[in-house]
């Protein structure tokens, strides 16, 4: 019993000492992990440590509290740690790479992990792919129709030199769609697409914004695709944009909408009836987007927000010519051309639009 308490107080000690990265998750970065890889000699939160626990070759967990360490794993633990392993591990990670954060999904993480210890992608033995064959690739996916009813198989193919992705149908002699990787696109939307390995491609086309949803059986695969779009449009930025820093270029590569789900608006007279619809708040291009349906591939319409000096102001209130019969929360944004109203489902819903857009109206 005085060794299990001494062996835990040793091993919480070695979790918070300081110079060695223990005090976060050494896979997703969350903070305080209560979990640990005792064959890797890594300090994990409790999601990741779900995924290593299904990777027994290669790691196995304890609960730094509930379970009892002999004093030689103590002592394995003290000789590696989260740095340690950071070094060796994430070697050559390329800048590319989607590195993922706790709340990203589980495939992303998933894949991650796998790729830093089974794999053994990113160790110092590896040679580091250039971004334009990085982001080169052809394969299957699985594309939902028109109709959104179903999914159906499509040749992908995208390359980085030429600067295009494109698809094609069976039926179809030529690509049903040319992709240019500069406006292109990718997020992971589980949840919308209603499959674990669900990834969100966007692009510009004729000024609209259209959208494709697809998915692979595999979850290495589409985070390969995932990836592969991010070292294709490394590839775009870091040409086109020789003199940028790397720090600014990486979050311009892929992004996640700032904001999405249902709300329901009114018409530009503000006398027609609400409707729900689906929103997207694109802050890297100052887009507010709506649709009838989530899976739709074109918005409705969509609203372009710009800065405080410029006229735009977001309010909780309704403009005075509008009236409700029932108090519902509200916001009202101001553009210099007009006011949009828009009823949100509660409170916290209101706050976290209202939030995220002041974000883009307060941001450079």
């Amino acid at each position: 019993a005085m060794d299990y308490e001494r062996n835990k107080a040793l091993l919480l000690e070695l979790q918070r000492a300081a110079g060695t990265g223990n005090d976060r998750c050494a896979d997703c970065g969350d903070p305080d992990p209560e979990w640990a890889s005792y064959k890797l000699g890594i300090f994990i939160c409790l999601n990741c440590s779900g995924i290593h626990r299904n990777l027994p070759e290669i790691s196995r967990v304890k609960s730094l509290r509930l379970d009892f360490w002999d004093s030689n794993l103590i002592e394995f633990m003290r000789n590696h740690g989260n740095l340690w392993a950071k070094a060796k591990f994430e070697a050559k990670v390329p800048p590319y790479h989607y590195i993922p954060k706790s709340r990203d999904c589980m495939v992303l993480r998933q894949q991650w992990i796998r790729a830093k210890y089974e794999r053994g992608e990113f160790l110092d033995t590896q040679v580091c792919q250039d971004p334009c064959s990085a982001g080169s690739r052809e394969g299957c996916l699985w594309k939902l129709g028109k109709g959104r009813r179903q999914f159906q198989k499509r040749q992908f193919l995208l390359s980085a030199r030429e600067g295009v992705m494109k698809y094609y149908s069976k039926e179809s002699k030529g690509p049903k769609a040319v992709i240019s990787i500069e406006t292109l696109n990718a997020m992971f939307q589980v949840e919308k697409i209603g499959h674990s390995h669900g990834l969100q491609i966007t692009y510009i086309t004729d000024g609209q914004t259209r959208n494709l949803f697809v998915y692979h059986e595999s979850g290495k695969e589409i985070v390969d695709w995932f990836n592969a779009i991010r070292a294709a449009r490394y590839h775009y930025l870091k040409t086109t944009f020789p003199n940028v820093p790397e720090p600014e270029l990486i979050p311009r590569i892929t992004r996640n909408f700032a904001q999405e789900g249902y709300m329901e608006k009114t018409g530009p007279k503000q006398k027609e009836a609400f409707k729900a619809r689906w929103f997207c708040l694109d802050s890297q291009e100052r887009n507010l987007m709506y649709f009838k349906n989530p899976l739709d591939a074109f918005a409705q319409g969509q609203v372009f927000i710009g800065r405080r000096d410029e006229g735009y102001e977001v309010r909780d209130d309704l403009p005075q010519k509008v009236c409700m019969k029932k108090k519902k929360p509200v916001i009202t944004l101001v553009t210099p051309m007009r006011e949009f109203v828009f009823i949100c489902e509660n409170d916290k819903k209101q706050r976290e639009w209202m939030d995220a857009l002041n974000r883009v109206i307060t941001q450079l």
